[in-house]
């Protein structure tokens, strides 16, 4: 089953803006910044920013206002960023954010996580 997303011109800079004002969806965009290449996390690798309740709010708000993409992957729902359809619409804006968004202490803190369970040996 789909998710709702908008469409690209749907994408509106009130909404982005409204979406980005808050410190968690911010490090939910920093952590996939740092991970863009990989294809984007699954909503459970954010589970160090928030409770799950919280996540899946979260999540719904930048889905809705058109900065992420959320597709089911069987039990799990993968994340990426809507880097084109943003860059189309507000050319650089993706990049200021993720300057600021990138470094945050959450963020960070994330990412060390995610590393320490995906290096070898670690269980």
């Amino acid at each position: 089953m789909s998710l709702p997303h908008p469409e690209t011109d749907q994408i509106t800079l009130p909404n982005v803006l409204a979406a980005l004002g808050d410190d968690t969806r911010l490090a939910i965009i920093g952590c996939l910044a740092r991970c863009d290449a990989s294809g984007g996390l699954v909503c459970g690798q954010f589970s160090g920013l928030t409770s799950k309740t919280n996540l899946t709010y979260h999540v719904a708000k930048l889905r809705e206002a058109g900065v992420i993409n959320v597709r089911p992957e069987g039990t799990k729902r993968r994340v990426t960023l809507r880097r084109d359809d943003l860059d189309q619409r507000f050319p650089g804006f993706l990049d200021s954010v993720i300057a600021t968004a990138i470094d945050l202490p959450a963020v960070e803190t994330t990412m060390r996580e995610l590393e320490s369970t995906t290096e070898p040996g670690s269980a």
